[in-house]
């Protein structure tokens, strides 16, 4: 009931860094508590990431910046009056049109 699961040799590195060399012990495959693999998951270090994990703050400030400003192009386009007219005549075409 009071399975114990060391975490003693969980390491957390950055992407940058490169992880040791692999260790040529071998996983026990059902450990003492029960549950298969669980504490030989526990004993390996995590796996590192790679250097392009995901964006970082400055690129989404930047990549916000930029959506706001095609938002506001697309703003002026569709609320131009050469769209607007556009639209109204497509619209009274296909209203007055006979079957």
């Amino acid at each position: 009931m009071g399975q114990h699961v060391s975490l003693s040799k969980i390491v957390i590195r950055g992407p940058w860094e490169q992880p040791p060399p692999a260790e040529a012990e071998p996983a026990d495959p059902e450990p003492a508590g029960g549950v298969p693999g669980d504490a030989a998951a526990a004993d390996r270090p995590l796996e590192p990431r790679s250097r392009d994990a995901g964006m970082s703050t400055v690129e989404y400030a930047v990549g916000t910046v930029v959506a706001a400003a095609f938002a506001a192009v697309l703003y002026q386009i569709v609320t131009g009056g050469s769209v607007i007219s556009g639209l109204t005549d497509l619209i009274n075409r296909a209203l007055s049109t006979s079957f």
